[in-house]
């Protein structure tokens, strides 16, 4: 949620700003705006970021200065509450991410005389900037003791316009990054935001303020003690974000899968690059697993809890990140907490791997960024190899969590149940592919399935009633339609008064063992009215089923059988439409709790 990009020392300050703002939008944000220090030129705009380019003279220019694409939680999406926000002076201007819990306090002691323009917690960090330069403190003593202020978490960039060669930041809990550029220096919510600056970045720690210059990068901790930190290069590429031929990243993301899939083989099993010794060993200690997870990566976790029951007769437990923060179970004597988030920066699973940290218990993060806060801070972090995702809706992140659960759980796999999943990983990539060549026969079904209904559910036993889930998820979040998954089995226990006549139920049937049920239950709902979709294995399908998949090995369904789930929420929102990247009300990082 949030974007933040600053520059300093650069002549093409603007551009960078707008630009780096854009390769942001799929974080989720309502207004937006732009500061430069020349002239002291700030521009804001509510919706979407041509409002805010529309504003922007095509002359302005400087080089410093700080954008922010804005997440409304406290007010409205007004142009009060657009940061960049200013001090009572004006003298200084700053953009956050994150949540200031105390900022009421704030605002009634310390500030209690100064004028507030907006309703947002912002505001008040950068009114404490400038209290406390009036009380004698320089600039970066008056940044240090805000900070020691705040409650809360905070990405902060400040700009004080009496020094127009210095940015300021700093970090809590919310992510930022320090990219070096030779000649000048950034910040951004994510080095996606100027890989087409510079590739080297420096990591900021939470509880640290760092001080940019064009040639110069301090860091601070607190205290004001000084902090020595050596840079990285990260390994994204810039040509990761173009959709080339496809009109939304989501369909290309779709299309990415098997190619996805093949890459996780081509490191997990035939190269064995990412599963060291030592995390082997952690894992053949535990007497059980404990997944923590939100959203898609809960659903990915479900699946990849049953594969190291199925596979290693390890018990394993997927968690919901936002409940174990507050209320974690009752754990077994040797836990293990394998964190999974795409963007490795989801607020509530950190909230979860702190306290697992402070009790000592080993830690994993599987996610796409391994720079990520989640990553840095677990004892292990494996990537999913998806390269960047930039639609909302995760489609080949969700595959690869999925993809990489099993190349671990097959680790520790009994000798004598063990079966080579290379091959069969490959066979799912291949039917992936063919899934994908069928997609304009789903987008006609979805024409006469889906485009006048309000709800619809999807069904499904044991690992279909996890696909159903994630499947109901892509459908509502993008589509709006009123999705929901099921046990299929559970129909008859309340769910099944919601049937009217005409409403759709996608089954999803790749189980042999449950097979028969699941179309008892299709039955069931046929009798109601419903307009069955179905969607089954080659081995398991009558002549009348909706969709038919390739057979892939039973435990490997899941990877296949929701790319049709995918196109299907897909092509539901192109016939509405609707903005398949950027769905209303929806972040792709959810940064804040």
């Amino acid at each position: 949620m949030c974007g933040i990009v600053g520059v300093v020392g650069n002549v093409d300050t603007k551009n960078i700003l707008i630009n780096g703002l854009c390769r942001l939008e799929y974080r989720g944000y309502d207004s937006a705006g732009i500061f430069l220090a020349e002239d002291n030129q700030l521009y804001k705009a509510v919706g979407p970021l041509k409002k805010l380019q529309e504003e922007v003279p095509a002359d302005a220019a400087g080089t410093l200065g700080i954008g922010h694409t804005r997440w409304a939680t406290h007010g409205k999406a007004t142009l009060e509450n657009t940061h960049p926000h200013t001090s009572q002076s004006g003298r200084f201007v700053l953009v956050h991410n994150g949540v200031i819990e105390n900022y009421r306090q704030l605002k009634e002691t310390l500030l209690a005389d100064d004028i507030f323009y907006g309703q947002t917690d912002s505001e008040v960090a950068v009114h404490l900037v400038e209290y406390f330069v009036n009380q004698g403190f320089t600039v970066p003593a008056a940044f240090l003791q805000t900070l020691n202020k705040i409650e809360g978490s905070y990405a902060f960039g400040l700009i004080d316009t009496q020094t127009p060669d210095t940015l300021y930041a700093a970090k809590n809990k919310s992510p930022l990054l320090v990219g070096l550029g030779g000649d000048f220096s950034l910040i951004a919510s994510d080095a996606l935001a100027v890989l087409d600056q510079t590739k080297n970045f420096l990591e900021i720690k939470d509880g640290e303020m760092v001080i940019l210059q064009k040639d110069s990068v301090e860091i601070f901790d607190l205290a004001g003690q000084p902090v020595a930190r050596q840079p990285f290069v990260t390994q994204l590429d810039a040509n990761d974000l173009d959709k080339g031929a496809y009109p939304y990243y989501m369909i290309k993301e779709i299309a990415e899968q098997p190619s996805v899939v093949r890459k996780i083989i081509q490191q997990y099993l035939i190269e064995e690059n990412y599963v060291a010794p030592a995390l082997k060993e952690v894992i053949h200690e535990a007497d059980h697993l404990y997944f923590v997870a939100c959203g898609t990566s809960w659903h990915a976790s479900r699946v990849g809890a049953k594969y190291f029951e199925e596979m290693a007769h390890i018990p394993a437990t997927a968690l919901l990140a936002s409940e174990a923060g507050y209320r974690m179970p009752l754990l077994s004597a040797r836990p293990v907490f394998i964190f999974l988030s795409q963007s490795g920066e989801t607020a509530d699973s950190r909230q979860v791997l702190v306290r697992v940290k402070e009790l000592g218990y080993p830690t994993i993060t599987l996610t796409n960024v391994l720079g990520s806060t989640l990553a840095r801070e677990s004892d292990f972090a494996l990537p999913l190899l998806a390269g960047p995702e930039i639609a909302v809706a995760s489609t080949k992140a969700y595959t690869a969590q999925v993809t990489v659960l099993a190349c671990l759980a097959q680790q520790f796999a009994r000798q004598n149940e063990k079966f080579d999943l290379a091959h069969e990983l490959s066979l799912v990539a291949t039917a992936m592919d063919t899934v994908i060549t069928e997609q304009e026969t789903l987008n006609l079904l979805v024409a006469d399935y889906l485009t006048e209904q309000r709800n619809a559910f999807y069904i499904g036993r044991y690992l279909d009633y996890e696909v159903s889930l994630e499947a109901a998820l892509k459908l509502k979040e993008i589509s709006y339609v009123q999705a929901e998954g099921f046990a299929a089995g559970e129909l008859k226990h309340g769910t099944i008064a919601l049937i009217e006549e005409g409403t759709p139920v996608f089954a999803v049937i790749t189980d042999p063992v449950t097979a028969s049920h699941t179309r008892g239950n299709m039955e069931e709902v046929k009798s109601r009215g419903a307009r069955l979709f179905s969607l089954v294995s080659e081995s398991l399908a009558n002549d009348d089923d909706t969709f038919v998949l390739p057979n892939v090995h039973p435990l490997l369904t899941p990877i296949l059988s929701i790319v049709p789930a995918q196109l299907i929420a897909y092509y539901a929102t192109l016939q509405r439409g609707l903005d398949v990247d950027k769905p209303r009300n929806l972040a792709k990082s959810v940064t804040v709790e």
